[in-house]
This record gives C-alpha cells, structure tokens and sequence, in this order.
C-alpha cells in the first residue's frame, strides 16, 4: 500500500510537476500568474500545454477535456482525444496552447435563463490557470470558466473568481491601512463539509423515488431514528469504513485535502471535512467530492444520496461553508488573538461581516434556495430560514462596550480541570458552538450552515465575497480620509453595533420564541425559494453586483429565471414520480391486500359464529385510505397539467408549492398510514428501517 505522502497529488498537474517538467522562466511567469491572479501570458500557453499533454500521457491519458461547472448543479466534460492525423497516415499526439485556453462547448443546451437560444449555440470555456489540472477516467481535465458568445456568465465558477477580485481589491485597501504594504492579494478560503447518507444498492434499485427524485417521496418511520443519538460519531461499519478509505485515496490523487470523515446523527448518514483552501480550488474540490462519493459508493455496493431530505422524520444533509480572509503573507483577517479586544484589524472585519449579513439576509437566503433545501431549512434539524449571527458572549461584549464607550475586561485563558488528575486541564475557546445558528463565528472564520448537501458551495461564496466587498469598501473610503485612524475604526464599530445589532443572536434558532422576536427585531423570514429569490433582483442587489462586476443586471434576472425553472422542473420530477409509484404499485397493493382480507371474512362467515371485526376494521381502514390515495393521485395529475400550462415561471413556481406539494403531502399521509398495517410481503417497496439499517 502506497503512503499517504506519496500518493498524494500524484493525479495532479501541481506545482512540484510544473516546476519539474516546464523551463524556469515560464514556470516563474505562470506561478506568478497563479499567486497574483493576473492575466495569463498566452506567450508561455504552448509550453504548458505540451507539458501538461507529455505528463498526462505518462499517466495513461489519452483525452483531455474543459472541466467546467455550468448551472445545472454537476459538472461538465467534452472529451477530445490528443491524437492528430499525419501524411503518412499515422497520427502523432498533440495539444496546443490554443487548446488549453479557450474550448467551445454548446451553449444553448445548458440553462442560460434566456442568454442562449437553441438556435444561437456557442459558448465559450477558458482555463483557470488557479485551479491545477488533473487527471481523471483517464482524461486530462483542464477546470474551465464557461460563458456565452457575448461573454455573458453561464456556470458558477466565473461569478466565483469575480468575487474573489472584487473582495481582494477591497480588502487590499484595508489591509494596507495598517500598513501592511508588503501584501499583494488577499485570499478567500474555505473549508466544505459534506453530508451525505449511504444505501444498499439492491433496496435502492426498487425505489422508484430515490433513483428519479434522489429522496423518498413515501415511507412511514420505522420502530428506531436517530432518537437514541448512537449513530453520531458511533463506530464505522464495514462496508462504511471501506467505502471511507477508499474515497479517501481517491480524493487524496486528485489533490482534494479530505481530513475528517464520521458518521452524523442520522442513521446511514456520514460526513467529510476538508482542510481549507483558497476559495475557487475548494469550490472545484467539494464538485469532485460529490461525484468522487457516488464512484466510490457503487463500487461496494451502496448508492450516496446527496439530496437534503432524502428520508421524512430523520435529519437531512447540509453542507457547511466555513469562510475566512487572510493575506498572502499569512494575516487571517477574522483572527481574535490572545486580546481580541485589542485587535482592530479583527474587530472592524467583524463589523463589516456584521454589516454585510444584516443589510444582504435575502442574498445569503438566495445562495441556497432550492426546492431539495427548503424541506431541510427549519425543520429543527438545520438552521432556520431567518439569517442571523453568532458571536459568543466573549466577542458580542467587547462590541457592545465598545457601542457603549466602556471598559470591557476580557476573559483570557481560561482552563477547564475535568477532576480527574490523569486528565491534563483543557482551554476553552473565545466562543461556544451553537449549531442551531445560521451564520457562526468558530474562531478565526465564520461558518454558514444553510448550504444543501447537494449544492455547490460557489452561490454562496458569490453573495458572501461581494457584500463584504461592498463594506470593506465604504469603510476604506472612510478611514483613508480620515484625520485619526484608531478613532474612525472605534467610530465605525460603534455605528455597526447601533445599526445592524439585531442580526446577532447567541440563543437557541430553533425555539419558536426566536421568530417572534426575529420578527420584531425586523429580520427576514424566507421559508421558501419562492419566497426568497424575488429579492435578488432588487435595485440595491443589482447596483452592488455590477460595481463590483461580479453580475450584471442581465446576469442576475437569467439566473432568478433558471433557479425558479429548476424548482419546478424537480417538484414535477416528484410528482410525476409519486402519480406513477402510486397508479402502478401503491394502489394495487392495498387492493390486493384488501382482497385477501375479504376473502377471509367470507371464509369466516361461512364457518359461522368466527369473529372477523379486525379484518372488517382493516378493510374499511385500507379502503378509505385507498380512496383518498386514488383521488388526490388524480387531483395531483390535473394540478401538474395545469402548472405546465402555465407561462410566467414565479407563477408556475407557486402553483408548485401551493398546490402540488400540498397535495403530495396528502398523498403521503394516507400512504404512509396504509404501509404502517399491509404486510411486507404486499408491500411493493423497501420501508425506511430497511433503507437505514439494512448496512
């Protein structure tokens, strides 16, 4: 078995393998490149590219294709082998600068919101030099930006990098203000991690819902959840274990830092944390994880579902985004230190975080709004819809003496004994962790906990980057006029904490008591995507993306568009797929076994005086519940019908969640009922406690 250390990277085209196999000159010009996120000198692209092509062939490669991410959730791929005919008729292996920069997919069959017709169809894809190639399925995979011919955005990764310039140039400003004028870039990091639950291949085959919706659309509880919190962090299980390992070499080649793995509170459900990297890498990274976790998972007899909510009455899966600031030299803008209350680079990011999170709530909402995550948000297993932030006492105090103009002693240090001398005594952090808060402060970074397990993290990072752009640039333009320095931050900090305090909040998000008072404190309460993704396309949302040129307003009504389009393209996925679960199996079901239970009352009559009241009981329970079943199914085809027609697609999109998710949970109340009484043998699919115990 290979080492770690050795097996690291080795799929990937790093900077060990540029610096070995390209001429010094070039090498120093694309590293420099990479480090100061310039523009890439098309000078050195033919060298690269012959390298890169030489490299991956020693590999086994044989193709290599433009890695991008359009809006569809998942990656792309266009394989173009490296082969070139000769006069000779033989061919030689070639791959030209040219190839490596620009690619041209179609672009009209990719959702473009209205920028691409099926008649107008380039597009565009062009290397991102910051994210290193790799080599996977024996292809060369070149990760890519991808646009349309009149260079409009069409994936998640060219907002990304555009954001990442946009908080980069304004945190420059600041960071220079402290004199730091060594600092050339300021980079975003992040840290995903990854829920996902594991199945038995072979059940999952035999429902219908998991293979077309990728969660269950019926299914009553078993004896067991996750009340008994054993499955948390318990003892991996073999098959798990395995499948663990092997992702972990898996991502280990291609360069992905994957470092935590356990399982989560729900029963079948893991996790995998990553250590941090600069932002655009972790987004590419989490992209490969996910399609990594699905390889890896049928190769043992499982299938990863990724989906928020696959299973109703359990946990459903999140995926949360750890974000910090810190420059090239290595200063972590959001790091306390021993005297946090000292520190005033810290405490004026804190406030502009604070600042950006109150003014933008709807944006943060937005970056993970889809019709997968709204069964998750609120439902006292995840953060609630309403955005807010927490601190902990320690940093929350040191804000508010400084809003009051007071002394404020801070708490240094302390060490726990846990009262047992064998035990060394332990430190305790700034701050606690509270899982129930959207948007937490763990030291030295913030992590935001409404992220769907199936999203990719770039939406989010988008939104995140450009708000704190947008204050890091009013406080710079105050503090380079400013006549004294330490005052204007102080003066800044305190107008935060008058104006935007009511985003923070330590206590418990998932109380019913916290939306009383979120509502009275006047924060947004956005339960649905429909509810929530409106607000992008306001006046100060499209004026603050476009002065920084992450999106322009076209950009941002093509994506409201394609988001709203995708709710409705999933919920009718879902209700087709329940209308036919239903029609061809469901029903049938319940018909058989009513059958038989009349039969039996006939057969009980005729040997007289037998008592049948539990199959008369049964029978009348299961046909009414197979009446109700067969209605709502009809009710539900006529509803669908009647979205579809429908033009205008926030229209559409509301009928979806008003109407057809309404009559789908109906649908689900009498099914789950019935599936509670008919025996396994008339029941047509695997019930949840085998789904989540049978590994």
């Amino acid at each position: 078995m290979e080492k770690v250390s050795e097996l690291f990277g080795i799929n990937v085209f790093n900077d060990s393998v540029m610096k070995e196999r390209l001429p010094e000159e070039v090498y120093l010009i694309l590293k420099s490149t990479i480090k100061e996120g310039k523009t890439i000198d098309s000078s050195i692209a033919d060298t690269v590219a012959n390298a890169m092509k030489e490299w991956a062939i020693e590999k086994g490669a044989t193709h290599y294709t433009h890695w991008f991410q359009p809006l569809t959730g998942i990656t792309a791929e266009k394989h173009d082998s490296f082969i070139s005919p000769t006069d000779d008729g033989h061919i030689i292996m070639e791959f030209s600068g040219k190839e490596l920069i620009k690619g041209e997919p179609d672009a009209s069959s990719f959702p473009s919101g209205g920028l691409r017709a099926t008649f107008e169809a380039r597009g565009y894809t062009a290397w991102d030099p910051s994210s290193y190639a790799f080599i996977k399925d024996e292809t060369l995979c070149i990760p890519t930006a991808f646009c349309s011919y009149c260079g409009e955005a069409l994936d998640q990764k060219t907002p990304l990098l555009r954001s990442m310039e946009a908080i980069n140039k304004q945190a420059l400003r600041i960071i220079k203000l402290f004199g730091h004028n060594d600092v050339k870039r300021v980079n975003v990091t992040v840290g995903p991690e990854q829920e996902y639950f594991l199945v038995d291949k072979n059940m999952y085959e035999k429902r219908p819902d998991l293979i077309f919706c990728g969660r269950t659309l019926i299914g009553s509880m078993p004896p067991k959840g996750q009340e008994m919190d054993d499955h948390y962090f318990g003892v991996l299980k073999p098959r798990v274990a395995a499948f663990m390992r092997e992702l972990d070499n898996e991502l280990w080649k291609l360069g992905v830092l994957a470092k935590t793995e356990h399982n989560e509170a729900a029963p079948a459900q893991h996790e995998l944390a990553p250590i941090f990297t600069t932002t655009n890498i972790a987004a590419d990274h989490n992209q490969l994880t996910m399609e990594m976790m699905k390889k890896t998972a049928l190769k043992h007899g499982l299938v990863c579902l990724l989906h928020e909510k696959p299973f109703d009455g359990v946990n459903g899966s999140g995926k949360h985004n750890n974000w910090s600031l810190s420059t090239d030299t290595g200063i972590n803008f959001l790091k306390p230190g021993k005297n946090p209350d000292k520190n005033p680079l810290f405490l004026l990011s804190l406030a502009a975080v604070i600042k950006a999170v109150d003014e933008h709530q709807e944006l943060l909402r937005i970056s993970v709004a889809t019709a997968g995550n709204d069964h998750r948000l609120g439902g006292n297993e995840a953060p609630p819809a309403i955005i807010s932030i927490f601190l902990g006492e320690e940093l929350l105090g040191i804000l508010e003496a400084i809003e009051q103009g007071v002394h404020h002693d801070s708490v240094k240090g302390i060490k726990m004994n846990m009262g047992a001398d064998i035990i060394p005594s332990i430190r305790k952090d700034n701050t606690d962790r509270n899982r129930t808060s959207p948007f937490a402060f763990t030291g030295n970074k913030f992590e935001f906990r409404m992220l769907g397990s199936a999203s990719s993290i770039s939406d989010t990072n988008v939104m995140l980057n450009t708000m704190v752009a947008e204050v890091f640039s009013q406080f710079a333009e105050r503090l380079e006029a400013a006549m004294d320095f330490e005052k204007e931050i102080n003066l800044i900090i305190k107008e935060v904490m008058q104006k935007h305090k009511r985003i923070l909040f330590n206590g418990d998000g998932y109380s019913a008591e916290w939306q009383i008072e979120a509502e009275r404190r006047g924060l947004l309460n956005l339960p649905s995507t429909v509810d929530a993704l409106p607000l992008l396309k306001s006046e100060q949302n499209i004026s603050m993306f476009e002065r920084h040129k992450v999106f322009s307003r076209t950009e941002i009504n093509s994506r409201v568009d394609i988001i709203l389009e995708n709710y409705c393209k999933t919920i009718h996925i879902e209700a087709l797929t329940l209308i036919e679960m239903m029609n061809r199996a469901v029903v049938p079901a319940i018909t058989a076994y009513t059958d038989k239970l009349c039969v039996a009352v006939l057969h009980k009559n005729n040997l007289g005086g037998v008592n049948a009241t539990v199959e008369k009981e049964l029978i009348a329970r299961l046909s009414a519940a197979n009446k109700e079943i067969y209605a709502l199914t009809d009710e539900l085809k006529i509803a669908v019908a009647t979205a579809e027609r429908t033009v205008d697609v926030t229209e559409r999109a509301e009928q979806y969640r008003n109407i057809i998710l309404r009559l789908m949970a109906d649908i689900r109340h009498y099914t789950d009922s019935a599936e509670s009484v008919v025996p396994s043998e008339y029941w047509p699919y695997p019930s949840y406690g085998e789904l989540l115990f049978s590994i």
